[in-house]
Parts: C-alpha cells; sequence; structure tokens
C-alpha cells in the first residue's frame, strides 16, 4: 500500500475515522527536507501495511487541515490512533528514527 493522499474533504474520513493507527505527513512540493523523507514515508508505508497508514496533506493545495492542526513549519508529522492525536514530530529525519517514532508510537 503506498502513501494515501489526503485533502481538507477527505481528512476525516482517511484519518479520524481510520480503523488502523495513521502517520499524517504534512508537506509542500517546494519543502527540500519534505521531499528528503518521502521516499523512506513510501517505504515505511509497504512495511507496515495493515498496521498503519501513511496519509500524506499538501498544506499548498489543503490550507484548511494545516491550519486547523496548527501547522508552523514543515514536515510535520502526527500520529493519530482513534482520531486522535498521540505523537508528533517536526523536520527531516533518517528512516531509522522514523521507524523508531512509528514504533513508539503505536
Amino acid at each position: 500500500m503506498a502513501t494515501v493522499a489526503v485533502t481538507d474533504e477527505t481528512f476525516d474520513a482517511e484519518v479520524k475515522n481510520s480503523d488502523i493507527p495513521v502517520v499524517v505527513d504534512f508537506w509542500a512540493e517546494w519543502c527540500g527536507p519534505c521531499k528528503q523523507i518521502g521516499p523512506s514515508l513510501e517505504e515505511l508505508s509497504a512495511e507496515y501495511e495493515g498496521r498503519v497508514k501513511v496519509a500524506k496533506v499538501d498544506v499548498d493545495s489543503n490550507p484548511n487541515s494545516a491550519a486547523a492542526m496548527g501547522i508552523r513549519g514543515i514536515p510535520a508529522l502526527f500520529m493519530f490512533k482513534n482520531g486522535e492525536i498521540v505523537s508528533n514530530k517536526t523536520g527531516a529525519m533518517p528512516k531509522a528514527a522514523l521507524q523508531s517514532w512509528i514504533e513508539e508510537s503505536i
């Protein structure tokens, strides 16, 4: 399963109402650090298929979701479980650190 593109309109259905934990990556096309972690998130999405969903929200195209979350810097990562935020991180990090964060949060 690849990462899921989430919009302002689909945020509640894909993230808050998900049956499994969701990592939400708030990113933008122009953001260098966002591009750095993109491939790692794709790999982790495949590795955690069925256990964790990885969703990506383009902050330029979906300003309402970003504003509702109080996003001030990107990449901003949030872990949702049962519709609630359980953890968040800001900034790029290596795949191993992303994986550790996911493991601690699920």
